[in-house]
Parts: C-alpha cells; structure tokens; sequence
C-alpha cells in the first residue's frame, strides 16, 4: 500500500529552512518520510537503497534487486540535506563533492530525480 505524500510538512521545512533554527525534528521527520515516498513513486524499485536517519531508508530505482547483506547501491545523507535536495534548493553533485551525500555503486546518482517537489 502506497503511503500518501504529505505536501504541506514538506511546504513547512522548507519555509523552516529559512529560519534561524531550522525545522524542527519533528517537522524534519514528516517531510523526509513524505520526500522518501514521494522518491519511490517517482522511481519505483529495488536498485538503490536511500538512507537518511533516523528517519527513513527505502529502495527504489528500478533494475537489479537487491536481497542481502550491504546493497551495492546506497545513498546516505542527513535530514536537512536530503530536503533541501528535494526541494532543489542544492543539487546532488554539489552535495556529494560537499561530503553532505554519501552514494556508492554505479546507480547511486539521484541527481535525475531531483527536485522530488519545489
């Protein structure tokens, strides 16, 4: 069961971002949850794991699948990061040459998916 994309958490981080204290855990929480199932439904699959904890991991992209042990496609990166790589606000080439996103193996470039939402 697909989980529904929740826009206006992610309309509050993003206005958040701005802010001297940035989002808040909660708010970070939502709208990572709801980007990571906005980023599945964009691209459906089992290829490449993205990770941002606490909050969430899920697979997508489609091709090979992955079963066990390490993924051979990760993508890891921090709240904060991760939304504003949704929000277009930083590209993902910039993050990863920043050190902001870790992404190994030969799918783990997201920059075609992104911005999720703007």
């Amino acid at each position: 069961m697909a989980r529904s994309v929740n826009f206006d958490s992610i309309n509050a981080a993003v206005a958040a971002l701005d802010t001297a204290d940035g989002p808040s855990k909660d708010l970070q929480r939502d709208a990572v949850r709801a980007l990571l199932a906005r980023l599945v439904e964009r691209a459906p699959g089992r290829t490449v794991e993205v990770r941002v904890p606490p909050y969430g991991a899920v697979q997508c992209i489609a091709g090979p699948r992955h079963t066990r042990g390490t993924p051979p496609n990760v993508v890891e990166t921090d709240p904060v990061t991760f939304i504003k790589l949704a929000v277009g606000r930083i590209s993902f080439d910039e993050a990863v040459a920043d050190g902001l996103v870790a992404a190994s193996g030969t799918r783990a470039d997201l920059g075609h998916l992104m911005p999720l939402a703007a």
